[in-house]
Parts: structure tokens; sequence; C-alpha cells
């Protein structure tokens, strides 16, 4: 198999384990990761004192409250800013919430064990669900205290509600005239949290989203907005395949464009540093680089599919063996053979990669996306040659992140922090990367290839499943692969496979782990993008090869989920599966968990010309189904639904990246194509009442869309597409 290992010769910074250890631990972190992590809430021991760690009441009443996560969009913020309201009493109208970061006792991701802080795997409402309601009671607590103190009354007869503190003696004090006084108070040994019933914002459908005022209205600061006086801006020149180093580089033309003020090397690329974002670009395009491109990968798309299905094969690493597959696949009546291809995917995000860096005295500032605020603030400190507690880190809202802005060798951080040191540290530097930058610059969802044999017996009852994968896994290589990398398998390549919960009593699924020098990352819902894809289509071709309903087999398969199966049923209730439909319409099922979270989803599609399916269709609805434990926000968890839906429709339809000669072919949002506004379906979505703790919806929606409209699409034709996106043989 003639894969080549070029992912370590990639020219970029590239912590060492060691090198990161050493500076997680300067910063309290001790990494035991295993990606993703969903067990029972980890217990925090003594709470912190909630005006040190979460919570800030200014004079004026407003309240701040420091989020452990942070917010990409999915709304993370709004979901913690209704934890802490519920127990504090505070009035909407008050609340204010920013980024926290540089503590981990207080941010740790308790979905990883809050032994690191980071946003990811739909963790945040599962982490903060106790944390900072908890939190809210606390300051509460201490605020009714302060006020029984300076009133001379009993505690107990102090009333809160709406950030104002009453005595039936008719004495009132808001809480911003009370803070002081409250931060004073002792930590109160125990605090009893709100009963389910007595909650009046949690599960609202009134708590209106804090942020959608100053979106809507242009007012929301990014990262891009971020200006800083004397601020420089700076772009790099990249080598344009991956792998190749800077040989040598001539400044001098670039350092004629007017509004340039240096030109440096970094360890990615080259520098180009001005007065503002135009001249940075216009000099980077005078620059000239010779670039050393021994190492780069060169292959293309096509050779790297050739070679992972030659590699498919041969046996991989197993990831689970149940029963006896080849067996059960020997002595079936009828046997169905697949091969899928899902193609390389940009994150795309609408604001590309972007960071600012000042030196202030001894203390490194930087403003970003900062999605694992640890290894930044680690690695960043190794690179300006500080202590971890002398960085500190300006936690941003983004405009979209989708797993891009957690990288495990902190990009975007480690060049902005390379650019200021070589200049000197003589202004703050904003480093931008252009659209094209962050569609050619790497860190996409993995090719994968899968390849799946499923042998039935004469009952149509699945005999034997043999499941082969390759791809490139996101962890190996990386400082986490110690932890969350085991016997060879890391587990974003296989969840959805190796975890499922269909009753397949003869099930083997093998995984490859192909090594290019492509750098790959987490995409939202990473494995799961291609792994539910092809576990629900299969199910979905057994039940058509076995004529049985594809919801009857799946109630089968599941009998054993109580879970699952309510999920199902609520979304073929809704979606009123079973009844006729109109002429050139069919429909498609599935269930798929992910990161905790059960979803539904039953996908409409309406042909073009019902008598030529090759002319097209639509997507006209989706109906979903989702539980999702405890519903903080219901109406975020629809939105984030239908943003998962529109986000996985637009990856199944059209969006794909390429290679030529290792060259990225696609550049901006006309080659690389996002779903267009007239291709949203409608979505309805049905929550599943619970009162188990809550996971997430940031990610579950997109798995499942795919799969539904291939089933869709497969009634229709009686054919499955395998081959993505659909635009390679399918009309859209």
């Amino acid at each position: 198999m003639k894969i080549s290992n070029l992912g370590h010769q990639v020219s970029r910074f590239q912590p060492s384990r060691r090198q990161f250890l050493v500076g997680a631990a300067a910063t309290g972190v001790g990494f035991k990761l295993a990606f993703p992590a969903r067990k029972a809430l980890a217990t925090e021991g003594t709470d912190p004192d909630p005006f040190d760690a979460y919570i800030q009441i200014a004079p004026d009443n407003t309240v701040t409250i420091l989020s452990a996560h942070m917010d990409m969009g999915q709304g993370c913020y709004h979901g913690i800013a209704t934890l802490v309201a519920e127990e504090l009493e505070a009035d909407w109208g008050q609340l204010v919430v920013e980024g926290g970061a540089g503590n981990t006792k207080y941010y740790g991701n308790l979905a990883w064990g809050g032994v690191a802080q980071g946003t990811g795997g739909s963790s945040a409402m599962f982490s903060s669900f106790d944390r900072y309601r908890r939190a809210g009671a606390l300051a509460r607590t201490m605020l009714m205290n302060a006020a029984a103190e300076s009133w001379g009354v009993p505690a107990v007869e102090i009333t809160a509600a709406k950030g104002v503190l009453s005595h039936a003696s008719g004495k009132s004090a808001t809480y911003g005239e009370m803070a002081e006084a409250a931060a004073q108070q002792p930590l109160p040994a125990e605090v009893t949290l709100k009963s389910r019933d007595q909650w009046q914002v949690i599960g609202s459908e009134t708590f209106r989203r804090l942020d959608s005022g100053m979106k809507s209205t242009g007012r929301q600061d990014f990262t891009i907005d971020v200006k800083l006086p004397g601020m420089l801006t700076a772009v790099i020149a990249h080598p344009p395949l991956f792998g190749a180093k800077v040989k040598s580089f001539d400044a001098s033309a670039a350092k004629a464009v007017k509004g340039v003020v240096d030109v440096v090397q970094v360890s990615r690329g080259v520098a180009v540093v001005a007065e503002n974002t135009w001249a940075a670009m216009k000099g980077r395009e005078a620059l000239t680089v010779d670039w050393d491109e021994s190492g780069a990968e060169k292959r293309g798309s096509a050779e790297l599919l050739a070679e992972y299905k030659a590699a498919l094969e041969k046996p991989g690493l197993v990831a689970a063996n149940r029963g006896d597959a080849a067996a059960g696949i020997a002595g079936a009546s009828k046997v169905i053979e697949a091969t899928y291809e899902f193609p390389y995917l940009a994150h795309a995000g609408l604001e590309p990669l972007d960071a600012v860096a000042a030196m202030n005295g001894d203390t490194l500032e930087i403003w970003g996306g900062h999605q694992m605020p640890d290894l930044y603030q680690a690695v960043t400190a190794q690179i300006a040659g500080v202590t971890p507690d002398k960085v500190k880190l300006h936690v941003m809202k983004t405009g979209g992140g989708f797993g891009r802005r957690a990288v495990t060798d902190a990009d975007i951080m480690v060049e902005v922090v390379e650019t200021a040191k070589a200049i000197g540290w003589k202004a703050p530097v904003k480093l931008l990367w252009t659209r094209e930058d962050d569609m050619k610059g790497g860190r996409y969802r993995p090719l994968f290839v899968h390849k799946v044999k499923v042998g039935l017996d004469a009952a149509g009852n699945i005999a034997g499943w043999d499941h082969r994968m390759i791809g490139q896994a996101i962890l190996v290589g990386t400082p986490f692969e110690s932890f969350a990398v085991k016997d060879g398998i890391d587990g974003t390549s296989v969840e959805g496979v190796n975890d499922t919960k269909y009753a397949i009593p003869a099930f083997r699924a093998e995984v490859t782990n192909a090594q290019t020098g492509v750098p790959v990352l987490w995409w939202r819902s990473v494995g799961h993008t291609h792994t539910a894809y092809v576990m629900e289509t299969m199910i979905d071709e057994v039940a058509r090869v076995g004529g049985r309903d594809p919801v009857e087999l799946r109630r089968d398969l599941l009998k054993d989920h109580p879970k699952h199966l309510a999920v199902l049923n609520l979304v073929a209730e809704k979606a009123n599966w079973g009844a006729a439909m109109p002429e050139g319409t069919y429909r498609g099922i599935v269930l798929h968990e992910s990161f905790g979270t059960v979803v539904g989803a039953v996908a409409d599609i309406k042909l073009n010309d019902p008598a030529n399916p090759a002319a097209g269709f639509k997507v006209t609805k989706v109906t979903c189904a989702v539980d999702c434990g405890t519903a903080i926000n219901p109406d975020q968890i629809r939105a984030q639904i239908e943003g998962g839906v529109g986000f996985g429709l637009g990856s199944v339809l059209h969006e794909e990246l390429t290679l030529t000669n290792g060259l990225v072919d696609q550049a901006n949002y006309d080659s690389y194509l996002p779903l267009r506004i007239e291709e949203m379906p409608v979505v309805e979505t049905h929550i599943v009442p619970s009162e188990n703790p809550p996971t997430g919806v940031g990610e579950p929606g997109v798995p499942v869309i795919g799969p539904a409209v291939a089933n869709a699409l497969a009634a229709a034709t009686g054919q499955t597409v395998r081959i993505l996106p659909f635009s390679k043989g399918v009309g859209v």
C-alpha cells in the first residue's frame, strides 16, 4: 500500500507531548482525555466562590456570567445564562455573558473529567447543568444573607426576584447595591437547588436568547472586529502544498508596498505585517517565496481513493467483534455488498480564522476563538517565553467554528504570537486568514472509505455484518494520542459503528489508519458524519432486500433500548409514517445517537420529474424527534436541530474538497458550495420530555439528514447513493 507518513513533515509548530504536558502542568492541567467522554457528571468537590469564579454583579445591577464554554453561534452562552438566572433570580435584562479562561478548576469541562477547559462534543450544557445552577443558588443565598445582616432580620424572611432583594418591612435593595457586601459573606456550607416544578426559565419557551438583538443589528463584536491602539494587521503566505517548507524568500517587493511594515518568517510560512488588511494582502501578493517541496504531499484525491480501496482488501484494526460475522455471511441466503466514499470537507465558517496578540508589560494578551484555552495558553506561553499564568486569553464570540477552532497544534494562536514576537512586540498584531487561506489551509473532515458486507438469512434477518473503514485518524500523531487512542484505534474514526445499538449478534468492524500529509480535524459531529450514513442506509437496504418496513426493522433491532425506541416511535408518528405519499414524493427514515443525544429524522423529497428520478429532487420537509435529556432552552434545541439539518444537508448535496497533485482545488464559496437558502427544507422538531441530565444538540442534527435523504432517494429509485456528495451522481 503506497501511503507514506508525511504528517509530521508539515511545516508548522507541533508541540511534543512532553512540551505540551510541561506547559499544561503549569496551568494546573493534567490531561487524561478520552474523547468524547459522557458518563455521569463529574463531582467538583468544594464549590468555588461564585463571585470569584462565575458571577460578577456591578453597581448598576448588571450581572456578568463567566462562561466555561465558548459560543460559536450554538447558543451555549444563553443556556448557561438560563441556568444561572433560574437560581439567582436575576432579570433577563440584567444578564451579560463573557468567556472565562485561565482556571481549570473553575472552567474544566466536566464531560472530560474536569481536567481541561474546552468546548466540543456537544458537552457544554452537560458540563454546566449542575455547576452554573449551583453558582446561581450560592450567589443568591449570599446576597440574601448580606441583606439580612444589613437589615437585622432573619435570612429566611428575605425574598429575591428579578434582581431585587425585599423584606416584609418594606426594605429593599437591588443586587448591585448589595453585591459588595454579599462578596464578603462566607460561602454557604450547602445550598438547595430548585425542584423541577419550581423552574421558571429552564424549559421556558419565552426566555429570549440574549445575543439575538446584538447579532441581528450588527452590534456583536467578533475577533475580526477587535481594534487596539497602534494595531498592525498580518497575513501569512502558507505553503501551497501540505508538508512544504520555506527554503528562502525575497521580501523587497513586498516591503515596497505602501503600508507594509515588516516581513518575517514564522514556523508555518512568511508573515507580511502592515498598517491595514489591504496593504498586508497586496504585500503578500508581491512576496517571492521559494518552497522546499521535497517532503510535501503531492497525491490527489483520486490517487488517495484508489489506495484506500486497495487497503480495504486487507484486515485492519479490530474496533468491534461479537459473534462470527464471517460464518454468518458464508451461510447467508442473500448477501449485500457496498462501498462508500466520503470526501474531505472544509469547515467553511463564515468568519475565517483570526486572532490578535499584544504584549502588555510582562503579560501576553490574546483575543480569539479559544475553543481549547488551556492548550492555547500553554503553547503560546512557550513561544513567548513567559509562564502560562502570564498569558491572558480574551474569549471572543466566533462566527462559526464547527470544530475548526479546536486545533491540537493551536495553529492560528501560534502564528499570531510568533508574528508579534518576530517584530519585537512593537505593536499589537491582528492575524487574518482570507477565505482562500481558510479553504486551502487544511484541517478537514477526513476522506473516508467504507466497505460493508451483510448477510441475510431466509427470513430476512441479519446473519452477519462485516464492516471495514479506512481514513486518517484525527488524534494519531497529536499530543492527545496517548490519552485518546486505544490499541491504535481513534474513537472518532469508528464512533457510530463500533457502538451501534442495533442488535446484530454477528458483527465485526475494522479500521485502517491512513497516513497522509493532508491535515485533518474533527468536523461538526466528527466520525458520525460518515458512520451514521453507512449504518442507516445499510439498515434500510437490509429492510428493502428482506421485504421489511424500515421502521419495523429498526423496532426489532432496538427492542432492548427504550430511549431509542421512544425517539423512533415519536418521529414516525409525527411524520405520519406509512401514509400514502403524493405522486413523485418519497421519504426516508433514520435514527442515530451521537454525543449522548438520540435523533430520529424523516426526510420528504419531491422529484423534479416523477417519470425521471435522474432529473433531480428537492428536500421539502424534515421531521425530527430528539432526546437530549433535560431541555434547558427548547427553542434553542429546535434552532440547533434546524441548523444541523441545514449544515449536514449542504455537505451531502454539494460539498467536497478535492486535491489535484497535492493542491487544493476549491478556494471560496463559488467552488465549495454550502447549502443555498432555496434548498433549505421546512424542519419540524419534537422534543422527548426527559428528566435526565442534558446532553447536547450542537452536533447531533448533522448525521441524520444525509442518510434520511439517501433512504428517500432509494425508496424512489431502488438505489442507494454511496459516493458523496450527491451532485456527483444525482441531479440536485
